[in-house]
């Protein structure tokens, strides 16, 4: 027999202290705990970030208005305060972790390329243009020195 390496599959699941992004509504791009399941469709969430404009009051959220991410606040217990919540939060350094992921840094990303003025974004289409010329000169120098067959 074959030795096989049976893996866990790595799925997000709806449970207290999974981080959610809020998707919709007048919280949206900000992230929240799951405090409590209410029902199969809606959670109690609540938000202390550590930064002022990033907090999220605790409110009654449907899941259809949340992405959940990988990030999970262990041993949160059941409808904790938000006082317990801000110091789990702040021990797992959720904001940073947060702030290191690809997906908000791509958000970032384009949230800072949607602000661009006009000579901005004319600025970034030169150095574009620029970084093309050198990437064919350099392919076209490394075709030159391949030996033709």
């Amino acid at each position: 027999m074959a030795d096989i390496d049976v893996k866990i599959a790595q799925w997000k699941l709806v449970e207290v202290g999974r981080v959610v992004l809020i998707r919709s509504g007048p919280y949206t791009g900000k992230l929240a705990a799951i405090v409590e399941i209410v029902d199969h469709r809606r959670v109690l969430v609540d938000g202390p970030s550590t930064e002022e404009k990033k907090i999220v009051p605790r409110h009654v959220l449907p899941l259809s208005h949340a992405t959940l991410t990988h990030f999970v606040i262990p041993k949160l217990p059941r409808a904790a305060g938000t006082g317990p919540v801000k110091k789990l939060w702040e021990k797992n350094e959720i904001d940073g972790k947060w702030a290191q992921s690809g997906f908000a840094q791509k958000t970032e990303r384009a949230e800072r390329r949607k602000n661009l003025t006009d000579f901005e974004r004319f600025k970034v289409l030169r150095l574009r243009k620029q970084a093309r010329y050198e990437v064919q000169k350099a392919h076209a120098k490394l075709r030159a020195a391949a030996p033709k067959a």
